[in-house]
């Protein structure tokens, strides 16, 4: 009998961890289930092109990711034409679509569940041509993951940190005109989000009524952020009966700006945009969840 392959892709270096531990947690269940374990590491060079050799010669049901929302979409792209189950082993300074899977904390319980629970058939966002799969945005926070980047602490406290600095030294809000569902209008903003989701990596909600299989995303427009608006948001009190926040629910938008304005896609900063061309990808990705969201 051909033993069944599991292909492991490792990012080394996301989240300042050791990955040590993931590895052999997820080789331990995988000889568990008698499966042939191959891992990889990337490197940051000609990484989609390796993934998608091993898929082609090892032909696993699934490929398991331990890394951060970087990883994850490496992954998606480089298998984005094959039949495979992803499952997340969240290992990154950014988690988001960890956190909005509702995946646990037990590092067991993760591996339990990309090995063997049933998969999401996932949307993403294609946004000027790249792929999306949580939140991505104008403005602000786009301006937060930047200096996140620049900067030498990780984790939480990294971005608490980045997220004082970028507040105090605020720009001015941007002008856009955004035209979906065949309507067109325009706004003054602090932050346009493109969610296929609901949460940022840090568990703040933007988008409550999100979901990542509806074949839409909302556009979550944030007009005026000052302390009262700021504190809401961050206490998962985002205000939707406000004036101060705008969201429309579509499968297609094109959004310009008069100025350049940071723009990020899942934590990566993408540099300064004055045009998205934004539509979705319905039923993109098969990623393993936990039983209460089948």
């Amino acid at each position: 009998m051909i033993k069944k392959s599991v292909i492991m892709v490792v990012n080394p270096i996301s989240g300042d961890l050791d990955k040590s531990e993931f590895i052999q947690e997820a080789k331990f269940f995988a000889d568990a289930l008698f499966l042939r374990f191959i891992v990889y590491e990337t490197t940051g060079k000609k990484d989609e092109e390796s993934i998608k050799k091993l898929f082609d010669l090892h032909q696993p049901e699934r490929i398991l990711v331990a890394g951060g929302d970087g990883t994850i979409k490496l992954v998606a792209e480089a298998l984005a034409d094959c039949d495979v189950i992803i499952g997340i082993l969240p290992a990154g300074s950014a988690n988001g679509l960890s956190v909005d899977l509702n995946l646990p904390s037990s590092l067991p319980e993760n591996v339990k569940i990309a090995f063997t629970n049933e998969p999401m058939d996932m949307d993403m966002i294609s946004i000027n041509g790249k792929k999306s799969m949580h939140l991505s945005d104008l403005g602000l926070n786009a301006e937060l993951v930047k200096n996140y980047e620049k900067g030498t602490t990780r984790g939480k406290l990294g971005y608490a940190l980045q997220t004082f600095s970028t507040l105090s030294e605020m720009k001015e809000p941007f002008v856009a005109k955004i035209f979906a569902d065949n309507v067109q209008f325009e706004v003054v903003a602090r932050i346009i989000i493109i969610a296929n989701s609901q949460k940022y990596g840090t568990g703040i909600t933007v988008n409550p009524n999100g979901k990542m299989d509806d074949g839409k995303f909302e556009l979550v427009i944030i007009k005026n952020l000052d302390l009262f608006v700021f504190g809401q948001i961050i206490t998962g009190n985002m205000p939707l009966d406000s004036e101060d926040v705008l969201i429309i629910s579509t499968d297609q938008a094109l959004i310009t700006t008069e100025e350049p304005v940071p723009f990020q896609i899942d934590g990566e900063f993408m540099g300064e945009v004055t045009e998205l061309d934004i539509h979705i990808l319905h039923k993109q990705l098969k990623v393993a969840i936990p039983e209460h969201l089948s």
